[in-house]
């Protein structure tokens, strides 16, 4: 079986069930070991999580008012682990905060605040519960996100949730948007040159009881057996 890490955070269960439900082992990183290579030498696969924001000096810029730290020491180790995946070309699945670090490690930077930065903004923090629907997302076609959700798009477009304040502003050096909101905030990015490095801003792992975004999971579980062959 292959082994897909998870850095830890405050809402850990659905996504160990939902790499459960995908066929591999979830294997949460002590992240108090910050040597990123020795982190990755554990597992096939990577998924990055939700959590704080990402602190706003390391992408050049002072904090907005709003600014919310995560765990201390957690966007030091996390930045580390998104450039050692990228180098290696392990597979990777960066989820909400996630894809933030994500663009941040790679010369991205963030929208601090949605709200007040996004002219008529949609509401990107509805938290009624887990899995309540926030808003469409517009998918580009021929994208690996587009590929894997194949199967649920209804003209390029998917239903999900949303607990963000911030997101994607300038994406870094060789990642594409694959997806956005009705608004323009990005809602995914990947790395074409790489065997499967997603980014998605909404929070995937909270449907594992319906199934919706199984796929992804999936797809990144088939991705690690390919790693975990040629590594």
């Amino acid at each position: 079986m292959v082994r897909i890490g998870l850095t830890p955070c405050s809402r850990l269960p659905d996504y160990e069930t939902s790499v459960t439900r995908a066929g591999a082992g979830p294997v949460v990183l002590d992240l108090q070991c910050r040597d990123a290579a020795a982190l990755l030498a554990q597992v096939d696969a990577l998924i990055l999580t939700g959590g704080g924001d990402v602190n706003p000096a390391l992408y050049g810029e002072t904090p907005h008012e709003r600014f919310t730290p995560a765990e201390p020491g957690r966007d030091e180790i996390e930045i580390a682990l998104a450039r050692e995946v990228v180098a290696r070309r392990v597979p990777l699945l960066a989820i909400c905060r996630g894809m933030q670090v994500l663009n941040v490690s790679a010369g991205g930077s963030l929208e601090q605040d949605i709200p007040s930065g996004v002219p008529a903004a949609l509401n990107h923090q509805v938290d009624t519960t887990p899995s309540t629907i926030a808003h469409d997302v517009w998918v580009t076609s021929g994208s690996l996100l587009a590929r894997l959700m194949a199967e649920s798009l209804e003209d390029d477009t998917l239903r999900v949730n949303s607990r963000h304040h911030q997101a994607v502003k300038r994406v870094a050096p060789g990642f594409v948007v694959t997806a956005t909101a009705p608004d323009g905030v990005i809602e995914a990015i990947e790395h074409p040159e790489l065997p499967f490095c997603l980014g998605v801003q909404w929070h995937p792992e909270n449907f594992w009881r319906t199934g919706e975004f199984r796929p992804l999971f999936e797809g990144l579980a088939a991705a690690a057996a390919e790693y975990r062959v040629r590594r």
